[in-house]
């Protein structure tokens, strides 16, 4: 039991600043992804040590954007066109906010209710290979914060309220 109690002892001095990083980027990834493959505009960045760090700053969405909504992405409720800017928006701008640790909490929100809206009516079969992973990190965020790393925590300490 001695064993056990040490072990746990070590995996307790884990800061949870770095597991909250890693799960903001590793929740930010298919999203961001996702949104940068629907706009055209100038890229900056580039590879690095086998990372692709290429950004594409948003001047126009494409064509095949709206032809995905149209097509297989088709949503109760919503005009295709306007789903198709919606999604764009939110997969370019609420990753980009979940890495700088900026708006977290609502970011990850955002984020999941996109994972859910992806799960019912667009990939019913994934919930096991993709969205229970996502919605997981996500419900971290959403309840633990973004961790010491993070704008909303230097905010916070800045404006007096903790963190």
């Amino acid at each position: 039991m001695r064993f056990i109690t040490k072990i746990n002892g070590l995996f307790d001095r884990i800061p949870y600043a770095l597991v909250a990083v890693f799960a903001r980027i590793v929740a930010a990834h298919p999203f961001f992804a996702s949104g940068q493959s629907k706009i055209d505009g100038p890229a900056f960045g580039g590879v690095f040590h086998g990372l692709d760090l290429t950004f594409k700053f948003p001047i126009s969405l494409r064509d095949a954007a709206f032809t995905l909504f149209e097509e297989e992405h088709k949503l109760p409720l919503i005009p295709p066109d306007l789903a198709a800017t919606l999604a764009t928006i939110a997969e370019n701008l609420l990753p980009v906010l979940l890495v700088l640790g900026l708006a977290t909490r609502l970011s990850a929100l955002g984020l999941l209710v996109m994972t859910l809206v992806i799960q019912f009516f667009v990939y019913p079969d994934a919930w096991w290979t993709a969205h229970a992973y996502w919605a997981a990190l996500l419900i971290v965020l959403i309840a633990r914060g973004p961790g010491a790393l993070s704008i909303d925590h230097l905010l916070a300490r800045v404006f007096g309220r903790g963190g």
